[in-house]
């Protein structure tokens, strides 16, 4: 699995960078050639300052773990101050990607927005945390053990650790995902 980061200081992107958590590579868009634009839900280019924290996560068939722990995107939120945000006007989406934005993130605790375009996927994996899922836009599949729901802006769906689930989006959709660490496990 590829993803494209984009960085205001450079305006292309930023250099490969392992993200060894996910067994993930960093590169300068779909095929390191040229960068992947990054849209607001009205589908307009967002300046490259406006899109310094996002990552676009390239199409891939790979299997891979669901931890976003080492992953070092400055998130939206500072956990020490009260802010309030607007999740439609912070969805971004790519043509032919999948955006995801660190909302918050604690110790045991991570909210990550995500804006998929339509056909995109992320292959079967698993996650070592607690997930809660809120659809807030769209529609999607989502796999559970093989077994595929249908879901709609509005649904929400609870995930147990070491479940294996994917999802695919039937049409352009957003998500929230927050993530929880079980009970007695170390912050990473």
């Amino acid at each position: 699995m590829t993803v494209a980061c984009r960085n205001r200081n450079s305006g292309t992107g930023v250099p490969p960078v392992s993200f060894k958590a996910l067994g993930l590579t960093a590169s300068h868009g779909r095929d390191a050639r040229a960068p992947t634009p990054v849209l607001d839900q009205a589908g307009r280019i967002i300046s490259d300052w406006q899109s310094s924290h996002y990552l676009i996560w390239v199409k891939s068939r790979r299997r891979c773990v669901c931890d976003t722990g080492g992953m070092s995107e400055k998130p939206l939120i500072d956990a020490t101050q009260e802010k309030i945000v607007s999740l439609a006007e912070e969805t971004r989406f790519a043509p032919n990607g999948i955006v995801s934005r660190t909302l918050l993130n604690t110790a045991g605790m991570r909210t990550v927005l995500f804006g998929f375009a339509e056909g995109q996927e992320l292959s079967e994996h698993t996650s070592t945390q607690h997930a809660l899922i809120q659809i807030l836009s769209g529609g999607c599949e989502f796999s559970l053990a093989g077994k595929p729901h249908p879901l709609q802006a509005g649904d929400l769906l609870y995930l147990p650790p070491n479940l294996a689930h994917a999802v695919k989006a039937t049409k352009p959709f957003s998500m929230l995902l927050t993530l929880f660490k079980p009970a007695g496990q170390s912050a990473s």
